[in-house]
């Protein structure tokens, strides 16, 4: 692959560079700035960011003109989820359901009536979105739900619970998969719906995590009534679009430049670390743990240009988006380990206490790396996909 940039991507990239520069909200990235800290907070921060990146033309920036995209290649769309993490722009992840699942998801299954309907509202930011597709004993075996969808004529009653749903109390809609066929083979009997968050029946409960932070939901249905308007595609075939939707997720679409500027961070925190006494840059397994992260951010960048080049050649994405995730989160979760290393004993001052290294920052990033290597498919479901989807071997006895 040739990766010297054609005049084209030049031009993009800085035009790209000149709105965030003049568009970021007015001291953003300085310690003047007061970032939201609450989910209900950031949820109301990220849809005014929203609203602000539709207005410039950068909403939905993959999408089809015809439903308020700007049509841009994948190439393009990568550039600028380039651009946008090394500018160190809103992170995106408290309403990116819409953005970057629902709605990809709908452009592809959906009828023209729900894309009509919904793609315009994602794209202001109008309606949050949630991810309705975990339950208690179908987290890493999707296939594996329980949730019950009946037809009572052209209604659908759902009974059920959801686990891990990020955001479920701030959301407006749900994409969640149901089974409405329980004779069926695990995989053949499921349905894609969507589902207004304000219907009659529905029960959330916030789940505090080990940041501290209530961040995901469980959610109960309890004989919630969904118009079979709602549903995308056909009765029985929401497996298909359910792999839609992960792939999109797994994928991801720049994390070696988010990795980078952790990875400074990092750094950054070694030159003012000592270790038995000494700085802790004169420790060769400390320099020999940075020089490590740089490789692995590398990889995972030149994985990611290799993923983007499969996904324009073949037009979506593949399982392939599975070898990202896993590099990624990986290798965040062992920066981390080595930021939070580097405290010593301070490591065990939470996030908040006026002792705490940079204000606690990698106590929650330590906890948070976690979660990263089990949403969106664990690492061990990873390996497996990777195995079975894109080596062609065969599943284990």
């Amino acid at each position: 692959m040739d990766f010297r940039p054609t005049d084209d991507e030049e031009r993009f990239r800085r035009e790209v560079r000149a709105w965030l520069a003049a568009n970021l909200p007015a001291g953003w990235g300085t310690p003047a700035f007061q970032k939201p800290e609450e989910p209900g907070e950031k949820v109301a921060f990220a849809r005014t960011w929203q609203r602000r990146l539709n207005e410039g033309g950068w909403a939905g920036l993959h999408w089809p003109r015809k439903y308020g995209g700007r049509g841009a290649t994948p190439l393009e769309q990568f550039l600028f989820a380039e651009e946008y993490q090394r500018a160190g722009a809103p992170p995106m992840i408290d309403i990116g359901v819409g953005p970057g699942l629902t709605g990809p998801t709908l452009i592809h299954h959906g009828t023209e009536e729900q894309k009509r309907r919904f793609l315009p509202r994602i794209l202001t930011g109008d309606d949050v979105w949630c991810q309705g597709f975990s339950e208690p004993n179908a987290g890493s075996d999707l296939a594996n739900c329980r949730t019950r969808a009946d037809l009572d004529g052209d209604t659908f009653v759902v009974t059920g619970q959801k686990i891990w749903t990020s955001y479920a109390r701030f959301a407006d809609w749900c994409i969640l998969i149901v089974r409405t066929d329980p004779q069926a083979a695990k995989h053949k009997g499921l349905t894609f719906l969507l589902v207004d968050m304000k219907s009659p029946g529905i029960t959330i409960r916030p789940l505090v995590e080990m940041t501290g932070v209530a961040w995901f939901n469980e959610v109960f249905f309890d004989e919630v009534r969904v118009p079979r308007a709602n549903m995308v595609g056909e009765l029985n075939a929401g497996w298909t679009i359910a792999i839609t939707t992960l792939a999109h997720e797994r994928g991801g679409s720049a994390p070696h430049a988010r990795l980078a500027g952790e990875l400074a961070g990092v750094v950054d925190a070694v030159k003012r670390a000592t270790r038995d006494g000494l700085p802790a840059t004169r420790d060769p397994l400390v320099r020999q743990r940075l020089a490590q992260a740089h490789i692995e951010t590398e990889v995972v960048r030149l994985v990611a240009y290799r993923q983007i080049s499969e996904e324009m050649r073949r037009g979506h994405p593949g399982p392939e988006g599975s070898y990202l995730k896993l590099l990624w989160s990986e290798t965040d979760l062992r920066m981390k380990e080595l930021a939070i290393e580097l405290e010593g004993p301070y490591a065990a001052i939470e996030r908040g206490d006026p002792r705490a290294v940079d204000g606690g920052r990698w106590q929650y990033e330590y906890l948070w790396s976690r979660a990263a290597t089990i949403y969106a498919g664990t690492s061990e479901v990873q390996r497996n996909i990777i195995a079975q989807r894109v080596l062609g071997l065969p599943r284990g006895a």
